[in-house]
């Protein structure tokens, strides 16, 4: 057991330290990936992270949603997402369509073109990622996934 004395000589926990470097590492490969496939995304495609963010959570509700479970979806403010599906309605990749209970309701969704043309960029991204991964075996794959598994049952049940 670590004593008292020990936990303020570290500055927290025993393991504080580790926690902030854990924590360094996951942003730094976060943001290395982000900003490559931001750049490929802008290069190969002529678009942006925002727009392929939108066009994959339509493409994984093919009936569409409403702006506010959009927003939702992102984790983004709705003036954010309605600027972007403004823009992809515009290119005729997103449509509007009233919603069946209620016809109020306004949904959007991918049109035929928006979900042909996110198929391929969708899978150019997952060779991106392939690639940038190709060093890691499938025991790593296991170990880092069920590693970050628990790392999230962590935060989640033990909240900043």
């Amino acid at each position: 057991m670590t004593q008292p004395y020990m936990i303020e000589k570290l500055g927290g926990a025993p393991h504080s330290k580790q926690s902030l470097r854990l924590w360094l590492r996951l942003l730094s490969c976060s943001m290395t990936i982000e900003k490559r496939v931001r750049a490929r995304l802008a290069v190969e495609f002529d678009t942006t992270l925002p727009r392929f963010d939108v066009l994959a959570a339509l493409d994984r509700n093919p009936d569409g949603l409403k702006m506010s479970e959009l927003s939702d979806w992102l984790l983004v403010s709705k003036g954010n997402v309605t600027a972007i599906v403004e823009r992809l309605i515009g290119d005729g990749l997103v449509e509007r369509l009233a919603d069946g209970a209620d016809r109020r309701i306004i949904r959007v969704r991918l049109t035929p073109k928006g979900r042909e043309d996110f198929a391929g960029m969708a899978r150019q991204h997952e060779a991106w990622l392939d690639h940038a991964m190709g060093d890691l075996t499938d025991q790593d794959f296991e170990t880092l996934l069920a590693g970050l598994q628990r790392l999230r049952l962590s935060i989640e049940e033990n909240p900043i």
